[in-house]
């Protein structure tokens, strides 16, 4: 025995079926795909969720639950505390003395504080929103956080 003598052995592997051969290959005429109807004509196939035309599951079913509704999240412009060193001590630093001193890009945006970084000054900040880290360390300089 040889290797290209090898050969699976009988039965093992199934010949292809060779539709429209004629009618004594029991594939001829309609070749497997029985009469008329959709199913029957090239390029007829429907998806797996195709119900018929009816109204779909996914549909019929009441909706329940939270949705995703990016529209309505507030988005904030963030501000480290490390940025605030470039107002001087005694500053009231709120969102119109950002936009002054270009921090802030956009018109009316929420600003929050967060808590990266080191504060060296005495600063009064009014803000949307602080982290806790933030508030921490403005008033360890002994400055003020105040929410807007």
């Amino acid at each position: 025995m040889k290797l290209n003598e090898l050969k699976p052995a009988p039965g093992a592997r199934r010949a292809r079926k060779r539709v429209g051969r004629g009618n004594a290959s029991g594939r001829g005429g309609t070749c497997g795909r029985g009469h008329k109807g959709q199913k029957s004509r090239s390029g007829g196939s429907i998806p797996a969720w195709f119900e018929g035309g009816q109204m779909p599951l996914v549909r019929r079913l009441p909706k329940r639950g939270p949705r995703r509704t990016a529209h309505k999240r507030l988005a904030y412009d963030v501000v480290n505390v490390e940025t605030l060193n470039r107002f001087e001590a005694e500053d009231v630093v709120n969102p119109a003395t950002l936009r002054q001193k270009g921090i802030v890009k956009r018109k009316n945006a929420l600003i929050k504080i967060l808590g990266e970084g080191e504060l060296e000054k005495r600063l009064n900040v009014q803000a949307h929103r602080f982290s806790k880290t933030a508030i921490e360390k403005i008033e360890s300089q002994g400055g003020t956080a105040e929410v807007i």
